[in-house]
C-alpha cells in the first residue's frame, strides 16, 4: 500500500528521536494512505517553516499485520477505546504503550479542540462524542519503534509549490475582518475546505489571485459580507 508523509523537507532517513511527543498515537513516524491529507499537512508545515512543502511516498508492507513479530493496534472508528488511547498519549511526553504500529483516525483541528476541552474539564467524555458528528475522512499510521520501520520502504518524494504569497494576505485579512489574532486566523484558514483545495495541485487554485480565494473562503465559512477583502 502506498502511504505518504507530509513535511517541510524530504525524508531520506527516519529518526524516531526527532519525532514530536504528545501526538495521537504517541511519539513516532506518521504516514497516511490519503495523499490529500498529507498534502495539506505538508503545505501547513512548509508555510510555518517558510520553506517548500514536500510529500515523501513510501510503500507499506501490509504483511506485517500477519507477522507475530510486530505488535499492532488498529482503530477503525472514533470510539471510546480510541478516545482513551489518544488522551493517554497526549498527556505524556514518553511512549504510553508498547505497540510497534498503531493505525486509525486522526484527531483533526476541531477534534483536538474538543479533546483539549475535555482535558481542561470543560466537557465530559459523553459530551465529546455527542459533539462529534460527520467527521471528515482521515487516516494515519504511526510507526513507533525501530522494528516497525522495517515495514516501510521509501519510493519517491515530491516538492509542492510555495503559496506564501496567497496564504499571508489571506491570514492578515482574516485578522482584520474577524478581529482575531494571527494564530486563530491561521488555524481557521488551514483547516478550511478552501485551503484543502489550494493545497491540491490539480485544482490549480494556486494560480488564482488571493482576493478571489479569500472571497470563496469567507463564503464557505459564512463570514459577514463585509469580510470580503478589498
Amino acid at each position: 500500500m502506498k502511504v505518504y508523509h507530509g513535511s517541510y523537507t524530504a525524508i531520506h532517513e527516519i529518526d524516531l528521536t526527532k519525532c514530536e511527543p504528545k501526538r495521537d498515537f504517541g511519539r513516532g513516524f506518521y504516514v497516511t494512505k490519503l495523499r490529500e491529507q498529507a498534502e495539506i499537512f505538508a503545505v501547513r508545515k512548509g508555510n510555518r517553516k517558510h520553506t517548500e512543502s514536500v510529500i515523501t511516498e513510501f510503500e507499506f508492507d501490509e504483511d506485517v499485520y500477519e507477522n507475530d513479530d510486530f505488535k499492532i493496534l488498529v482503530f477503525s472508528d472514533y470510539n471510546s477505546e480510541w478516545f482513551d488511547f489518544v488522551i493517554q498519549n497526549r498527556k505524556l511526553r514518553k511512549i504510553a504503550h508498547g505497540y510497534d504500529i498503531v493505525e486509525g483516525l486522526v484527531a483533526d483541528d476541531k477534534i483536538q479542540t474538543r479533546i483539549q476541552s475535555f482535558l481542561d474539564g470543560v466537557i465530559t467524555k459523553e459530551e465529546f462524542f455527542n459533539q462529534l458528528k460527520y467527521p471528515k475522512p482521515s487516516h494515519q499510521i504511526c510507526f513507533c519503534t525501530v522494528n516497525s520501520l522495517k515495514a516501510l520502504k521509501k519510493t519517491d518524494y515530491k516538492i509542492i509549490y510555495k503559496v506564501d504569497s496567497i496564504n499571508e494576505p489571506i491570514i492578515e485579512q482574516l485578522v482584520h475582518d474577524c478581529r482575531i489574532d494571527e494564530t486563530k486566523a491561521a488555524d481557521l484558514f488551514f483547516s478550511s475546505a478552501i485551503f484543502g483545495k489550494l493545497a491540491d495541485i490539480e485544482t490549480k487554485f494556486y494560480l488564482k489571485d488571493w482576493k478571489e480565494i479569500y472571497k470563496m473562503l469567507t463564503k464557505g465559512l459564512n463570514l459577514s459580507q463585509n469580510a470580503q477583502g478589498t
